[in-house]
Parts: structure tokens; sequence; C-alpha cells
């Protein structure tokens, strides 16, 4: 059996996730890497072992021998990057972000769409074994009709100002910064376990440090800084801190989630709570072997992570037996093995894919610019269908 060749463009922190995860399913070989220069692109090639290396990530997608490309660049290439894949006609996996807007993200799906090539975008927490039984367990009514959907997200990565990174540069990231980066994974995870869209939003967002200490060379997210006063320049700062958002669901349900990257302590902590008419389930991704049942009339339940207790969906995306423990990487794992799947049976979208698409990428665009909106109007406003 030939291996499916794939091409990772962007060498930052979640590029060499991707590698690690690929290189796991056993029949998918990396042979190509693109970073932003050609120095930096062949030592980072060199360092994962990868054959070619590529400064134009134009070049990696014309490599005929690439057959999937993975879009990990910064979030104002996602656009462009992804388009090139789809006019190449080659299967595209897009990290988050889908686009910088939704506007970008409904071109996107469209083209692949039309094109009939397949597309995924990373919105890896849906992989989570729990969060896989979440989803299942509320479809089958367990829970009885959903009424209240609450959590957060909060890390602690840009609590100084001295932090600093391309997302907080609005022509880099986006307009929305934490409600962007992590907010839209939560906000993915919310509407994706319960089975609701997301109606309406009402939010309120904060840029708690107007000013920040850029470093003047270049640092990589997560990696900590240690540089003196003279290596900074100071930048002002116009893209969000923290969000509180109101949410309201289709079918009646209501939310709110807090977002934040500058929680001293919380390095990444989604917490996921759905409250129904019968019960309760709670998921903490700092905890993601253990999933929370809550009960009116007997005492509440704490399920690990078994193949043996939990339901089909759940199993299919666990490895090891029970408290034999799994997290973060094996969700992109979990994620890829079905994109491959697919990639292998035909290189064709199948009907219903079990993986986020496009479309849930275009979604979470979606709520996010009305997030934006609605900060800025001060008001409820409705997602686009």
């Amino acid at each position: 059996m030939s291996s499916i060749k794939a091409g990772v463009i962007g060498l930052g922190f979640i590029g060499p996730v991707h590698i690690e995860a690929l290189r796991r399913l056993g029949d998918v070989e990396v042979i190509a890497v693109a970073g932003a220069r050609w120095g930096t692109a062949e030592a980072k090639a060199a360092k994962l072992s990868v054959p070619r290396a590529y400064a134009d990530w134009r070049d990696l997608v014309a490599d005929p021998d690439v057959q999937v490309v993975h879009n990990c660049t910064p979030n104002f290439l996602h656009y462009e990057v992804s388009m090139a894949a789809i006019g190449a006609g080659k299967a595209i996996i897009c990290e988050k972000p889908l686009a910088m807007n939704a506007s970008q993200a409904a071109e996107l799906l469209r083209a692949a769409q039309e094109a009939g090539i397949i597309h995924a975008v990373c919105f890896n927490d849906r992989m989570y074994p729990l969060a896989q039984e979440m989803k299942a367990r509320i479809a089958r009514g367990d829970i009885g009709e959903v009424r209240l959907v609450h959590g957060a997200f909060l890390q602690d990565w840009l609590l100084y100002e001295t932090d600093y990174n391309w997302r907080i540069d609005p022509a880099m990231g986006g307009e929305a910064r934490t409600v962007g980066d992590i907010g839209s994974h939560w906000l993915d995870l919310a509407q994706f376990v319960t089975g609701l869209r997301i109606t309406e939003v009402y939010a309120d967002l904060v840029t708690f440090l107007p000013k920040r200490r850029k470093p003047k060379a270049h640092v990589e997210a997560f990696a900590g800084l240690g540089l003196e006063p003279e290596e900074y320049e100071e930048v002002e700062v116009t893209t969000e801190d923290c969000g509180l958002i109101l949410l309201r669901f289709e079918g009646g349900a209501r939310g709110a989630c807090v977002l934040s990257q500058m929680c001293a302590g919380r390095k990444n902590y989604l917490t996921l709570e759905v409250y129904g008419a019968h019960g309760s389930l709670g998921w903490n991704l700092e905890r993601p072997n253990e999933l929370w049942l809550g009960y009116r009339d007997r005492p509440n339940e704490l399920l690990a992570k078994d193949p043996a207790l939990l339901t089909p969906a759940a199993r299919a995306c666990v490895h090891y037996p029970g408290y034999h423990n799994e997290g973060y990487p094996d969700t992109f794992k979990n994620l890829f093995q079905k994109v491959y799947a697919a990639v292998r049976e035909g290189g064709r979208m199948p009907e219903g894919p079990t993986w986020p698409t496009f479309e849930a990428g275009y979604r979470a665009n979606l709520v996010v610019d009305a997030v934006l909106r609605s900060a800025k109007e001060q008001r409820w406003v409705a997602v686009e269908c």
C-alpha cells in the first residue's frame, strides 16, 4: 500500500504538531515543508527529517507529489494558501480560524465544494473522546432538552505587557484576537456537542493593555521571554484581551462564556457545561479524560475515558485502555485519521463527514463577526445563516 504524501506550510508552534500526528497514522509521509524564509525552512526540515524544504509556500502547493496540504500559517494567509490548494485540486486541512472574516470563509467553502476536494478545519477539541461522548449522550436524550450552556477558555501566556505574538496585530491575526483564537474553539465545541447553532450574541470585549512591548526580534508562541529593555519597542494594541459573551441557541437554549489569555495560572483551561431538563454534563480540557455527569436525585458521577464504557463515536477516538490517558496530540491524530481515510478512499468528500469541515470554519467566522459587531454596537446581534 503506497503512502499518502503531505506537505505542511507554516513551521511555528502548530506545524510540527501536525507533522508528528501525521507520522503516527502509519500510511502518511510528510515529504515537504514551507516556511517564511529559506534558511528557516531548510533548518526546520532538517530538524524534522522532512526531505523537501521551500521558502515560498506556492512552490509546495505546486509540488506534484504533494496530495494533501496542511495550512499552518498565520491567520492572514489562511485564505490565500487554502484557495491556492483548492485551485491545485489538493485536499486541504486548514488551521483555525478558517479565514479573517466570514466573507472570506464563505468563498473558501464555496470553492472547496465546487472543486469537490476534501477539506477540513482544525477544531481539534472535537476529537477528544469525552467531547464525542458529550455529543452522543446529548443527541440520544440523556439529559433532556438543552437549556443552558456555559463555560470558559482561559490562558495566561499574554498576561504581561512584554508578552507579544503576531496574533495581537490585527493585520496578521484579524480584528478578533482572543475571540478568534481560543474563542473560536469554544464556540465551535459548544455548537458541536449540543447539536444547536448559536443564533444571537451579546458581547463585551476588553483590551486591558492598550500598549505592549514588542520584541524587536521574532519569537515563537509560548516560548517565554527574558529580553533586555532595549530589545523591545512599544506598540499600541487594538485587539481584545478578554471577551464576555451571552449566547442564544436555536431551540431556546441560553449560554455564556468567558474568554481570556490573561488569567494567571490558567494554561489551557477550556470548560464546557451543558444543563438539560433531566441532567447535566461537564468537561474540562485540562482534565480531558474525565466527564462529569450531574443529577438531581442521585449521586453525581465521574466517567473515565474507558473504551468499554463509551458510545461508539467516542470509542472510535480512543487508542488506549481506560486510565491510560490521552490528550492534545491525540486529537490531531484522530482528526487526520478521519480525513486521510477519505483521501485514501477516493479523494472526494464523503456524505456526512465526521470531522470539522470548512462549513464549521465558516460557521465559526460568522459567530466571531457577530461578536465583533455586538461589542461595537452594544446590542444583541443575530448570527447570519
